[in-house]
């Protein structure tokens, strides 16, 4: 690890924010899976009921070990909901599930920002894996180009978490208004869905900042190299 100035002014403070995310949304999580929806309707349930709402007949939904492991995979046309999601009828559970399945209904309709982000998995996942290490090689052997090749796959990474927030957003809010319109949840109990969801988007944007301060780091570097 390369340690600057810049590191501790930009990046470190995302790093906090991140870690204050990720308690935030354990908590809020374990907070609402001891509430119980009056419905008794349980995660698997409440998905199944949105996609079938929303015409969608051709997503599983399938059970996948571990906390907070929820997630939709467009290209198996999986919804795979974790162990404390998938059987509970708390709030907790159906929030979650609803959330995910809004992915689904995103990927159904072909959403612009989730097609934009599927397409930038590849370029991404190199960026992200690639583009630090070179950038910081390009630092320390007193290499621009090196260090702006860096800058440039790592810019891929960051534009990917960019555009993973309204993806989680809308898929979010759509998640509300559905639970919302079948009466699956009372108004009650449609608040703990969103400090849920709100506490989980909080995570999102403490990545998007981190990988955003990383990359002005980067910049910055670059400059005064000149």
């Amino acid at each position: 690890m390369y340690f600057d100035e810049y590191y501790l002014y930009l990046v470190v403070p995302t790093i906090i924010l991140s870690l204050f995310a990720q308690i935030k949304v354990k908590s809020t999580f374990a907070k609402y899976s001891n509430i119980f929806c009056s419905r008794k309707i349980t995660g698997v349930d409440a998905a199944a009921l949105l996609m079938r709402v929303n015409n969608i007949n051709d997503v599983k939904v399938e059970a996948v070990r571990g906390s907070l492991t929820d997630h939709y995979d467009p290209s198996a046309k999986k919804l795979r909901l974790s162990e404390p999601v998938y059987g509970s009828t708390s709030i907790a559970a159906v929030g979650v599930a609803a959330h995910e399945t809004g992915h689904a209904i995103q990927h159904a309709v072909k959403w612009g920002p989730l097609v934009m982000r599927s397409t930038l998995v590849p370029a991404a996942n190199i960026g992200s894996r690639f583009g630090p290490w070179l950038a910081i090689a390009g630092i320390f052997l007193s290499f621009p180009l090196l260090l702006n090749i860096g800058i440039v796959l790592f810019s891929a990474a960051v534009l990917f978490y960019v555009i993973t927030l309204p993806v989680e957003f809308d898929a979010s809010s759509r998640a509300i208004a559905i639970l919302r319109a079948n009466n699956v949840l009372s108004e009650s109990e449609l608040k703990g869905v969103k400090k849920v969801l709100t506490a989980a988007a909080l995570t999102y944007v403490a990545s998007a900042l981190t990988a955003i301060a990383s990359l002005l780091r980067f910049i910055l570097l670059s400059r005064r190299r000149r």
